[in-house]
């Protein structure tokens, strides 16, 4: 093994007789040197701006999401809090109402969603770290208060400083209210907008945070919520943790994780990634077809030292290794100085 491993070497590093042939080896070893800087540098991308989605959506979406599995709402007080607060690793719980709505600043109007949250809400998410404009506060004593996404802040013109001029909400009114008339069709009410978050366009163009006690005034609602958030313990094993849940709520409720609350971007995400990936190793593979006819090449070129090879006792076996040995001298080569400037490059 010592001695193929020696005579590999100096065939890769000697001078070749013929230029064809070291221009070959050479674009052997430059093919798969890029092919592999290329795969480190694209994935690190891909795994960057992965791990930026995440951390978007992850300011705004909770640990879990728990929603009833038939019916839009159901009755806070009929949920089975204190068993859920009795898990190992629970950092607190949030009630939520949303629903869509008609704002109204000024002369603009705009449809979005409204999302009320308990007041445990300003300590368990990560908002505050997104905020673009005001405070990041939902009420104080009896007052409430209102905090917009960028894009809803920008197609209503909302100027936060601006203390005369109070958001409009508008929701369609539970019952058999007559939709012919705009007056008793809606519930409305006011509320003065207190800061803007920047999150991701999906959130920002659609969310307007309020308390969850000013949302169920809007909706005629007594406890309901449209959900449950869960925030976890860094640290807390999450499968664990959703098989409690599932386990206690039963069949009547749905546990989402994160990725469960965005799956379709989340398998894009994977989709692209792996796509990318996929098509590197193939350009990868065609690489090495420049090695091979390298090796071939060589092995015409060094027929003269096969033959003087086998008169001193050299098998069948030595050659073959000399110059599997060759090949994949030319491999390690090319990783390393690809590994070695794909991260030079980062």
């Amino acid at each position: 093994m010592q001695l193929s491993f020696y005579i590999a070497r100096r065939y890769l590093v000697s001078k070749k007789s013929h230029n064809l042939i070291n221009v070959i080896s050479l674009i052997s070893l430059v093919g798969l040197t890029v092919g592999t800087a290329a795969l480190i540098i694209v994935l690190s991308v891909f795994n960057g701006f992965e791990d930026v989605v995440k951390s978007l959506y992850n300011s705004f979406n909770p640990d879990f999401e728990i929603t009833a599995r038939t019916g839009k709402t159901f009755h806070y007080a009929e949920f089975p809090t204190g068993k859920i607060k009795a898990i190992e690793g629970l950092s607190g719980m949030v009630e939520v109402v949303q629903e869509d709505a008609l704002f109204k600043y000024r002369d603009q109007q705009y449809i979005a969603k409204i999302k009320g949250v308990s007041s445990n809400f300003t300590s368990l998410s990560k908002v505050d770290t997104k905020m673009t404009q005001g405070d990041f506060v939902l009420q104080e004593g009896d007052a409430n208060f209102a905090l917009l996404g960028a894009g809803v802040a920008w197609y209503l013109d909302v100027n936060i400083h601006d203390f005369r001029n109070l958001l409009s909400i508008f929701v369609p009114r539970r019952g058999n209210a007559s939709s012919f008339n705009f007056e008793t069709a809606f519930n409305n009410e006011v509320i003065p907008p207190a800061g803007i978050f920047a999150i991701q366009q999906e959130f920002d163009e659609k969310i307007v945070l309020v308390p969850v006690r000013f949302a169920r005034k809007l909706l005629d609602y007594d406890d309901e919520v449209t959900s449950v958030d869960i925030y976890i313990k860094t640290g807390t094993d999450e499968a664990s943790f959703q098989n409690q849940l599932s386990n206690i709520l039963g069949n009547n409720f749905l546990v989402k994780n994160r990725f469960q609350q965005n799956e379709t971007l989340y398998k894009v995400m994977r989709s692209e990634k792996m796509a990318v990936f996929l098509i590197l190793i193939f350009i990868l593979i065609l690489a090495s077809f420049n090695m091979v006819g390298s090796l071939s090449i060589l092995i015409v070129e060094k027929l003269k030292d096969i033959a003087v090879l086998k008169s001193m006792g050299a098998d069948r076996k030595l050659i073959r290794s000399i110059f599997i040995t060759e090949g994949m001298l030319i491999s390690l080569v090319s990783s390393i100085a690809g590994l070695l400037i794909g991260f030079i490059l980062l």
